[in-house]
């Protein structure tokens, strides 16, 4: 039991280390996603407070899954595993069940879960759990209390640091399709399923329906059409970026020449602009004079009405061009509000969250090669 009980510990540790980082590496995508989950179950009023307790259960899970596998607090551990893995678990199967939402975000953008994926994973962790519940008195101390305490102060610290700063600083690892290096378009791209086509067909003469895999050479004297049908043979691969549209203010589209543009431009992500920080656009002001300098193009983007970009065009004293796309888009295109892309030929170059954003004459030294 001892063996049972120390592999089942290392697993549910270090799974439960594994899940908060992934989290905390995109905080601000693991509160979208409790949005998504506050919206599905009516209880709208925790969307307000959906980023403090996205990093308050990035903190949580590291924490606990680091106290497991050094074997401190082992009763309080394990109650708090139990009921965070009941209540995910009965979650996952609600989602599951009714379909209400598409991938359940336990693991971020690095490994994306359906939800009957992540229903599985959590009754498998419901019953390591239970493992370790009755093999709790073989989950020894592995440190003295003295540095038992000081390693958990270490953790907590650590844990509540890294989700505040890829909040203020965007992901460390990005494994969205519009990280640094990728390239837009061929994001766009999927590969169709191949199929096999199949029709029931009635021969003329005998009254006979069969199915052939092509339609017979005497077709048109000697046979009927029925029905057919149509089955896969090997399954495609769907685009990573689906739904990615950018129009003017008139409704034109420019998808095609905001991503396929050949030179170097920006693009200023303002997913909203009645909750984008103005104090950044003293910065981006400066920016959007020296790019019309250089002629170098750069452009907004939000979902926002028209009405609402003008007033806050006047309110933040900015004549950049703005233009229409849709906010979940946005949204996962930087996780920052405003956020600044640099693009050449579709291909991403970089990216500042507003409180890193660059000076002009760094960006050119940097990517531009001009003196």
């Amino acid at each position: 039991m001892r063996a049972i009980t120390n592999i089942a510990r290392f697993l549910v540790g270090v799974l439960f280390i594994f899940s908060g980082w992934i989290k905390a590496n995109d905080s601000v995508g693991f509160a979208y996603k409790l949005v998504e989950y506050f919206e599905v179950f009516g209880t709208h009023f925790l969307i307000p407070i959906s980023l403090p307790l996205a990093i308050f259960i990035c903190i949580f899970e590291m924490v606990v899954g680091f106290t497991l596998l050094i074997g401190a607090r082992v009763k309080l551990t394990l109650w708090l595993l139990l009921l965070m893995i009941v209540f995910f678990t009965f979650l996952t199967f609600y989602s599951a069940y009714f379909n209400k939402v598409t991938s359940c975000g336990c693991f971020g953008d690095a490994i994306p879960l359906t939800p009957w994926e992540s229903f599985i994973k959590d009754l498998i962790l419901l019953v390591l759990i239970i493992i370790l519940f009755i093999g709790r008195s073989h989950i020894n101390e592995v440190f003295g209390p003295r540095l038992e305490n000081g390693l958990i102060v270490i953790a907590l610290i650590a844990a509540t640091l890294f989700p505040l700063y890829t909040y203020n600083y965007l992901p460390v690892i990005d494994f969205r399709p519009y990280a640094i290096g990728k390239n837009i378009p061929e994001q766009m791209k999927g590969v169709p399923d191949v199929l096999k086509y199949y029709y029931k067909l009635k021969n003329k003469t005998t009254g006979e329906v069969k199915e052939f895999d092509k339609f017979p050479d005497n077709y048109d004297q000697g046979y009927d059409y029925v029905d057919s049908r149509q089955e896969v043979v090997k399954k495609g691969i769907e685009p990573k970026i689906k739904d990615l549209s950018i129009s003017n203010l008139n409704g034109d589209d420019y998808t095609q020449d905001v991503i396929e543009n050949p030179e170097y431009n920006f693009l200023l992500i303002c997913h909203e602009v009645e909750l984008s920080n103005k104090e950044a656009f003293g910065k981006i002001n400066d920016l959007v004079a020296l790019c019309k300098q250089d002629h170098v193009k750069i452009i907004a983007l939000t979902s926002s009405t028209k009405d609402a970009i003008e007033n806050f065009k006047k309110e933040v004293n900015t004549d950049i061009e703005f233009y229409i796309s849709d906010n979940i888009v946005l949204k996962t295109m930087i996780r920052s509000n405003p956020g600044l892309m640099l693009l050449k030929g579709g291909t991403v170059q970089d990216m500042w969250h507003y409180h890193s954003l660059p000076a002009y004459d760094d960006v050119k030294k940097q990517h531009f090669n001009k003196k």
